[in-house]
């Protein structure tokens, strides 16, 4: 059995994830690092991962390399004395990912395109690096392809602030299906809003 090319691509990326590839990933991450914080790309740096996510070398697609920092949120501490557990400086998570941050910034730098989907290519102990691909959803060679001419829909419209993409529907916990599931669907907002009961009136 024959071995594909992105197969091959994937284990090339692979090896520099390794110990044998440290100085090959610390001079890519030196130089990704003097870049700006949105990089656009003329070529996928793991292109096995973006043709599997949806990128097609033609006119209406971009990729991007986001820079997003590791990490919580940075909480200023109180001045007020009370325990370290109680000060609200520790574990301040976001519900969002860094994946879907990088997104949204993505999208926020390029606002006539949409985002499509986006995969992870390096990070340090600092920052981690994600490409996003996007899509021009006016290009003639987008609407002609029945493939992705679905994303020049209204709906479709700001997809990736409303949790639309791939990261934003792991976030939103529609990953899950089945028993514990119940209550993640249409959304957890929906399902807190509290039901509207008709009253029915007494017949006199």
């Amino acid at each position: 059995m024959t071995t594909s090319a992105y197969r091959h691509m994937a284990a090339s990326f692979q090896q520099t994830l390794g110990d044998e590839g440290a100085e090959r990933r610390h001079e890519r991450l030196l130089a990704w690092r003097e870049q700006h914080t949105v990089t656009r790309l003329e070529h996928p740096t793991r292109l096995d991962r973006a043709r599997a996510v949806g990128f097609r070398a033609k006119g209406g697609y971009l990729v991007v390399r986001v820079r997003v920092r590791r990490g919580g949120q940075r909480k200023r501490a109180i001045i007020a004395g009370r325990r370290p557990k109680h000060k609200g400086i520790l574990r301040m998570t976001l519900a969002k990912s860094l994946k879907r941050i990088a997104e949204e910034r993505a999208a926020k730098h390029y606002p006539n395109l949409e985002v499509l989907n986006s995969y992870w290519v390096g990070e340090d102990g600092k920052e981690k690096f994600y490409e996003v691909i996007l899509v021009d959803p006016v290009h003639p060679e987008i609407l002609a392809d029945p493939k992705i001419n679905w994303i020049a829909a209204p709906s479709q419209k700001g997809r990736v602030y409303r949790g639309l993409t791939s990261a934003g529907r792991e976030g939103r916990g529609l990953r899950w299906k089945g028993k514990g599931a119940e209550r993640f669907r249409p959304s957890r907002a929906a399902n807190r809003r509290p039901t509207r009961r008709t009253q029915t009136k007494a017949i006199p």
